[in-house]
């Protein structure tokens, strides 16, 4: 008999896309999936598994490693984001279609902040796009998703590995995975040649983009932090403790680490790396659980 597994999933940017490999490992190794919370990327990744669609999801992602990528960024000049996020839904849509939570075949959580009220807001209902949309609404970046009385960010910013929402059954396994974990970096060979120009196009459009607010610390030549650096540093490091914090409080039965050094917030061009890197740490994780259990 499979061995059930609840599976949580940490926000983390392009990190989290090593969720898919994670995911395809615990399913190659015999583990049945039957619930899955994540936060962020973590909201994505399993959503799109929750509802059936990884495979199609994968192949896209190995399609934006060139300019694709910026030409689904629409910048706003809103001062609560840069971007709004329309064009890649929409995008998606067009492979993926939306479903409301309550009609998938696994339990599926999504956790997102209401800033407004100063809470949690957990999806396990509704429209699954509504619900990605607001867990990845990282702030400065996306736009937040207003609601009847809320406004709803990021749930890395509350709650970035959502143990506390995992659903559980007896003798099941508790897997969490932690994209920002403090952990030795693991690179995998990269699987195929980009020039330069084609890697970093839409980073180097995207930094000159909010390069206006950028001021140089007349202080410090080593290091100088700009407007939208500093409040992701912030983010991160805040959304880092409360991890380390729920972590503690919870014991899950397999942890799996990628290091939060790997890759960058915004390396999604490197999507067939990450997904390498996530299929790696899962062996290695996967492992050490069975020797564990002889």
């Amino acid at each position: 008999m499979k061995r059930k597994v609840s599976l949580v999933l940490s926000g983390g940017g392009a990190r989290g896309i090593a969720h898919i490999g994670v995911i395809e490992e615990l399913e190659k190794q015999g583990f049945d999936i039957f619930s899955v919370s994540g936060t962020s990327m973590g909201a994505v990744v399993g959503g799109v598994y929750a509802l059936g669609k990884m495979e199609e999801f994968k192949k896209w992602l190995f399609t934006l490693d060139k300019r694709k990528i910026f030409r689904l960024v629409d910048f706003t000049l809103s001062t609560q984001g840069l971007v709004k996020g329309d064009k890649i839904f929409n995008k998606m849509k067009e492979f993926i279609s939306d479903a409301n939570i309550e009609d998938l075949k696994i339990h599926y959580a999504a956790v997102a902040a209401d800033i407004v009220n100063k809470k949690e807001e957990v999806f396990t209902s509704g429209s699954i796009y509504e619900a990605i949309r607001a867990s990845v609404a990282f702030p400065t970046v996306l736009t937040p998703v207003k609601t009847a009385n809320g406004l709803l960010v990021d749930g890395g910013v509350i709650n970035n590995i959502p143990i506390s929402h995992a659903k559980r059954i007896p003798n099941d396994i508790l897997v969490v995975v932690n994209v920002n974990a403090d952990a030795p970096v693991y690179k995998p060979a990269i699987l195929k040649n980009r020039s330069d120009d084609n890697i970093s196009v839409y980073r180097k459009k995207f930094n000159n983009f909010y390069g206006q607010f950028r001021k140089p610390d007349v202080m410090n030549h080593e290091e100088r932090l700009g407007y939208f650096n500093l409040i992701n540093k912030t983010i991160t490091l805040m959304s880092y403790r409360i991890s380390q914090l729920s972590l503690e409080h919870y014991s899950p039965d397999i942890l799996i680490k990628i290091s939060s050094e790997s890759f960058n917030l915004y390396d999604f061009y490197k999507a067939e790396e990450i997904v390498e890197m996530g299929r790696h740490a899962a062996l290695e994780s996967l492992t050490e659980y069975k020797n564990k259990k002889k």
